[in-house]
């Protein structure tokens, strides 16, 4: 999904709803269905997304909008998404300590 947005750290929740083209109070209802989306807030509230945030908002809106998953679905599977992700990390992990190990060898 490509979206329309400029080069920069931080973007405002208005920002973000005007790319994805979804209301303001739907990313915040997502953020409260969600554990992956957490933009951090400043002092007065003001949320602010970074990439690791609108990549998150990428899934969850391809789930929901495009491939027309219920909120739980989403949620269920995002959960098996990372768990794969992080037998994939061990693997990785085992296979580079593996690799050392018949160097030294």
């Amino acid at each position: 999904m490509k979206i329309n947005l400029p080069e920069k750290l931080y973007y405002n929740i208005g920002e973000i709803s005007n790319a994805f083209n979804l209301n303001p109070s739907l990313l915040r209802f997502w953020e409260k269905e969600f554990e992956i989306l957490n933009p951090k807030k400043t002092i007065k509230g003001t949320r602010k997304y970074n990439s690791i945030d609108i990549e998150n908002l990428k899934l969850i809106y391809n789930l929901l909008k495009i491939r027309g998953f219920t909120i739980e679905g989403a949620k269920e599977k995002l959960k098996t998404e990372s768990k794969k992700i992080e037998i994939v990390q061990k693997l990785e992990k085992i296979k580079f300590n593996l690799e050392n190990i018949e160097k030294e060898l």
